[in-house]
Parts: structure tokens; C-alpha cells; sequence
């Protein structure tokens, strides 16, 4: 007969530390920072370069192509200005801007690829496009559009890459024949909660000025923020993704709710990167920024998109990514 807790077996101390175990806790500048994972999933992506006469018709592109481009949920892709180019560092010495889109295939991002670049970059006063990386996976591009030419298309190759220069009214459109993709992280994420969506704001946007300083990696969202977070699935049958209740505050009383009673406000930072560590620097230096502001903007509480592993295989720990910063 076992009458003591000496007299237990070690399996049966070790689980009942386990049980008994507190839950970890970790706060930055006042801020709580959950124990949890944020989900993020599989992706291809590419970068583009697209340059101009003049910077500014080099970004009216960019920004005219990377419109209607936050969720592959009903975008077909996600895209977003990664940088600014200065014209030593693009192919043709001029002004120029750095663009990664994401999709969930090759197929897809191809597509959208051409319908952006066609409709939006080669109708942009001036501008060239070529590619912004390079791999052994390649998807199409100027193949597509040099039949706007109208058999007037002139195509040149440059050592093993071809380009394309088709006549427009202010001179050629100049673009590549392929770009290329590699292997991509989509749905890097973390939330923050504050008491006024004010102040929710002002945190979001110092992190994502944070983020954007990084290469590599975009915050697709408007402004790089969403308040229309989602979860996994629906009751409706013909969608696949529907509002996170958990953390709509005017649900509070009628769901199993995340959002603490004294906030008002949850915001998430959706971050899109070409390898998993990308991605998770990204996330690390936007906590961070989000914290450093937190005490005066009312940020309560930082916590990630867990979906118990149902949205991605790429589970990021909030507590490791801080605890390595």
C-alpha cells in the first residue's frame, strides 16, 4: 500500500510536477507576451524589380500591382513592396522597387504575375521589369506579354536570361522572360491587444515601420495590419475560413473569448517571408517595437494565430522567438 508521496513511483512524481507545473509567464515592458505558437504555412514566392525613369513612377507601379493582394484567401496572392532601390542596384541603373508576391503554387503565382505586371507595370509610364532572384524553379512573365507587341516584339538574349522589348508610346516596355521562385513562408503572425483601438493602432504601425526595414519579408495587409483576423473553417460549408470570435471583443459574452475584459482592440501583424527564419526575425523585431510603445498606447497583451495546428506545419513559439531576441 502506497501511503506517502515518498513511497510513489518516479513516473507518478514526474507527471504530477508536470500537472502541477505554473504556467510560464513572460512580460516585456509590462506587456504579457503569451505561451503560445502562431501558425504560418507554405508558400512560393518571387521578387520583381521594377524600375522607371524617375523613382516615383518606378513606386506608382509597384503600388498599382501590389493592390488587392493582402490574403490568398480571395487575392490569389499576396504582395507587397519589400524595398527601395537605389539605380546602382538594379539591372538597368535606374530608380527602382523591390516587389515579393506569394501564392500557394507555382500555377497561381504565375498567373497572378502576369495579369499584375500586364495590367498594372507595363501600362506605368517608363517602367522595365526583371527579376529579383534567382532559382532553379521558373514561372513565366514576359513570354506572356510580349504578345502585346503585336508581332512588332523584339526579343534579346543576354547571356542565359531573354528580354523582351515591346513597343509602347513612350518608347519599349523592357521586361524578363522568366523570373524565378523558391519555397516561401506565409501567415507569420502575432496579435495585439490594447484598451483603445487608438492605441492599438499606434503600436501596430511602430511595429510594422520595424518590419519594414527588414528584407525578404512584407506585411501584405492594409498598412500591414488586419482587424479582420480568421479562423479555420466555418459553419457555412462553402467557406473556409470565417471571423476569429475568439478575439472580437462585441462577442465576448457569447463565445469562448481571448480578449481581456479591459481592451477593446485586437489587431494582427500577418507577415509573408522567402525562408522560415525570415519570418521569425520579423516577428521577433515587430514584438519588440510593438512593446517598446505598448505602456502609452494601452497594449495589454501580445499572443499569436494558434489554430491547433491546423492552418500550417510552421509553428512559432512567441516565448523562444522573444527569449533569443
Amino acid at each position: 500500500m502506497v501511503d506517502s508521496q515518498a513511497d510513489w513511483p518516479d513516473g507518478m512524481l514526474g507527471f504530477l510536477a508536470k500537472l502541477n507545473k505554473p504556467e510560464q509567464s513572460m512580460q516585456i515592458n509590462g506587456i504579457e507576451v503569451e505561451d503560445t505558437f502562431a501558425e504560418a504555412f507554405d508558400m512560393t514566392g518571387t521578387r520583381i524589380v521594377i524600375t522607371a525613369a524617375e523613382p516615383s513612377w518606378a513606386r506608382r507601379a509597384a503600388e498599382a500591382m501590389t493592390g488587392f493582394a493582402t490574403s490568398v484567401i480571395g487575392c490569389g496572392v499576396e504582395a507587397g513592396i519589400e524595398r527601395i532601390l537605389e539605380s546602382e542596384e538594379t539591372p538597368d541603373g535606374r530608380p527602382g522597387v523591390a516587389v515579393l508576391l506569394f501564392s500557394v503554387s507555382g500555377r497561381e503565382l504565375e498567373k497572378q504575375l502576369v495579369r499584375r505586371v500586364g495590367q498594372c507595370v507595363l501600362t506605368c509610364p517608363s517602367t522595365s521589369v526583371f527579376a529579383g532572384l534567382y532559382s532553379e524553379k521558373r514561372i513565366a512573365m514576359g513570354s506572356h506579354l510580349r504578345y502585346f507587341g503585336d508581332g512588332f516584339q523584339i526579343s534579346k538574349k543576354i547571356g542565359k536570361e531573354r528580354y523582351w522589348r515591346i513597343p509602347v508610346m513612350d518608347g519599349e516596355f523592357v521586361c524578363q522572360d522568366t523570373v524565378c521562385r523558391q519555397g516561401a513562408v506565409g501567415g507569420g503572425n502575432f496579435l495585439v491587444l490594447a484598451d483603445t483601438i487608438h492605441g492599438a493602432l499606434h503600436a501596430c504601425e511602430y511595429a510594422v515601420s520595424a518590419i519594414k526595414r527588414l528584407r525578404d519579408c512584407i506585411t501584405p495587409f492594409p498598412g500591414g495590419v488586419a482587424r479582420s483576423g480568421s479562423k479555420v473553417g466555418s459553419k457555412y460549408k462553402m467557406l473556409n475560413a470565417s471571423t476569429n470570435d475568439a478575439f472580437c471583443p462585441t462577442l465576448r459574452e457569447q463565445t469562448k473569448s481571448q480578449v481581456l475584459n479591459q481592451t477593446s482592440a485586437a489587431l494582427e501583424l500577418v507577415i509573408d517571408g522567402l525562408t522560415p527564419e525570415v519570418v521569425e526575425h520579423a516577428m521577433r523585431v515587430g514584438i519588440q517595437a510593438a512593446c517598446e510603445v505598448g505602456p502609452s498606447c494601452g497594449v495589454r497583451k501580445i499572443t499569436g494565430g494558434n489554430y491547433g495546428g491546423k492552418l500550417g506545419k510552421h509553428h512559432y513559439y512567441l516565448h523562444e522567438i522573444m527569449s533569443s531576441s
